[in-house]
């Protein structure tokens, strides 16, 4: 069975028979969990399981998105509310040397947590870079303002999660951080030059080596008039791929956040053609989930090589 070119989500604590079926008749690309699917270690350790038993594939993509701080799925399991990405920021400004240290720690200890659970990616580091103005659901999900800082922070993170068999997602491509209104709500417009980008926010995220990189739902106005970055060929293809030289798998925010103007089907597909190689759906609605998989191309050959990769780097 060919994957196709989604990332979906599961409704509860197993799966539902409506999800089953999914998966015998249709092959996502992967599955991300969130925190209606956990309630205590043993039970998600039950989940992963069956949904690799379903698709028959021991390395099957299981994605997670544990920031730390205010994003924390395993809050029902560890309590990691306080080491945001912002607070190792905050400790590297006054020790280069021990936030380096503390934040190798800590990326290591959640390594340990994700990987006998059979998680093998979860969606960080957030390299979007911070001012006063970001807005508040990302803010404190962010190290820095500083450049170096945030590619230093960001190095360690995917190097030590490397070295632990669990991949990275790089978010959010091409950069967020200047938004002022939160995506999730609505689109967040970018007025600033060209230019600018490209030796601020944008470089944040240049020739990065992540395997995986989630895409900013924000519009770049001087770029591209007509679309966020997501559904923007421009951004894409020539800024994305070309100027900042990420040759990843990118996979797309998630296509029910407001800030995208289509319906779910349409969201997916125009993230998709204009260059993302996976749409993100979240809601968790299997109703949803097999009308987006009903619609959705299989991978493409960029995409195949690239999974045979992942798989590959997870022996």
């Amino acid at each position: 069975m060919k994957k196709k070119a989604i990332i979906i989500s599961l409704s509860g604590l197993k799966l539902t028979k409506s999800e089953k079926k999914i998966f015998k008749h249709y092959l996502p690309w992967g599955v991300i969990l969130f925190s209606r699917n956990i309630k205590n270690y043993l039970k998600l350790k039950k989940l992963i399981f069956s949904i690799k038993k379903i698709t028959k594939d021991k390395r099957y993509p299981i994605l997670i998105d544990e920031e730390g701080g205010s994003v924390s799925r395993l809050h029902k399991i560890i309590d990691n509310k306080l080491y945001s990405q912002k607070y190792f920021g905050n400790i590297f400004k006054f020790n280069h040397k021990v936030g380096l240290d503390l934040y190798k720690k800590y990326s290591n200890e959640i390594c340990n947590i994700l990987k006998p659970l059979g998680i093998n990616i979860n969606t960080i580091p957030v390299l979007d870079r911070s001012y006063n103005f970001t807005n508040k659901f990302l803010k404190n999900r962010t190290y820095s303002a500083n450049i170096n800082s945030i590619k230093l922070l960001s190095n360690i993170c995917i190097e030590t999660y490397k070295k632990n068999k669990i991949s990275t997602v790089i978010k959010h491509i091409p950069g967020h951080g200047l938004a002022t209104s939160d995506s999730h709500k609505k689109l967040p417009i970018v007025k600033k030059s060209i230019d600018y980008l490209l030796k601020n926010d944008f470089k944040c995220f240049k020739n990065n080596k992540s395997l995986f990189a989630m895409t900013a739902h924000v519009m770049f106005k001087k770029i591209d008039s007509k679309n966020c970055a997501t559904h923007s060929k421009e951004i894409i293809f020539n800024y994305i791929r070309k100027k900042l030289g990420y040759k990843g798998i990118i996979i797309s925010d998630d296509i029910g956040m407001k800030s995208l103007k289509f319906d779910l089907v349409e969201n997916a597909l125009r993230s998709l053609s204009a260059g993302c190689n996976l749409a993100l759906y979240c809601n968790g609605k299997s109703k949803e989930s097999l009308k987006l998989l009903k619609k959705i191309p299989p991978i493409d050959e960029f995409t195949k090589k690239k999974t045979s990769e992942f798989y590959n780097f997870l022996r």
